[in-house]
C-alpha cells in the first residue's frame, strides 16, 4: 500500500498494490500493521455501507465528542467524490478541505481522523460506499456542516441546489454559524 500525505495534517489518501491477472485481481484493502506504521493507531470498530444513486450528496457529517469518529472510506462500486472538512479550532487548516475521487477502479481509500466533517457526492449511475468506524455511531452526537457553504470552496462536481439530500442534510449550518467541539 501506497500512503499519501495531503495538505491537511491526518487526512491521508490509501492506494493498494494490485495484483492482476487472466482471473481479474487480488489486493489487500487493509493491513492493520501497515496502516499502524504509516498513519498510527486506530482502532476501527463499526463497518458500514450505502447505496446511492447519481445525483445524491450526503454530509457533511461528524460525530460530537465524546463520540467522535475517525474513518477510513473507499467506494466499491461507481465513483464518488469524497470530501473531508477540518473542524479542529486552532488548526492552521480549519475550515479548509480535502477532496479526492473515490472509484471502484482506482480502489483509493481516504483516512479521515478525529475532528473532520466528512461528505460524498455521486458522480456515477449508482455507488456503493463503505467506511470502517473507530467509534460507534451516536444519534444524540450527530452533527453536520452545509454542503452548500460557498465559503468551504469545494467543487463538488454537482450543483448543490441540484443535489438530493435527506431531510437532516438540508438543515445544518453554515461554517460561520457553527462552534466547533474539536
Amino acid at each position: 500500500m501506497e500512503f499519501i500525505k495531503t495538505p491537511i495534517d491526518g487526512v491521508v489518501i490509501i492506494e493498494p498494490r494490485i495484483f492482476k491477472d487472466a482471473r481479474g485481481y487480488f489486493f489487500e484493502s487493509f493491513s492493520r500493521r501497515e496502516f499502524e506504521n504509516a498513519v498510527g493507531p486506530v482502532d476501527f470498530v463499526q463497518d458500514n455501507e450505502s447505496m446511492s444513486m447519481r445525483g445524491v450528496m450526503r454530509g457533511l457529517h461528524f460525530q460530537r465528542p465524546p463520540f467522535t469518529q475517525a474513518k477510513l472510506v473507499r467506494c466499491v462500486v461507481g465513483s464518488v467524490l469524497d470530501v473531508a472538512v477540518d473542524l479542529r479550532k486552532g488548526s492552521a487548516t480549519y475550515g479548509k478541505h480535502v477532496a479526492v475521487e473515490l472509484t471502484a477502479d482506482n480502489h483509493r481509500q481516504l483516512f479521515i481522523p478525529r475532528g473532520f466533517a466528512h461528505g460524498f457526492a455521486v458522480l456515477s449511475d449508482v455507488a456503493i460506499f463503505q467506511y470502517k468506524c473507530d467509534n460507534y455511531y451516536s444519534p444524540q452526537a450527530d452533527g453536520g456542516i452545509s454542503i452548500a457553504d460557498d465559503s468551504l470552496g469545494i467543487n463538488w462536481r454537482i450543483d448543490p441546489s441540484q443535489a438530493i439530500l435527506s431531510e437532516k442534510d438540508m438543515h445544518h449550518p453554515l461554517l460561520c454559524d457553527f462552534d466547533s467541539p474539536f
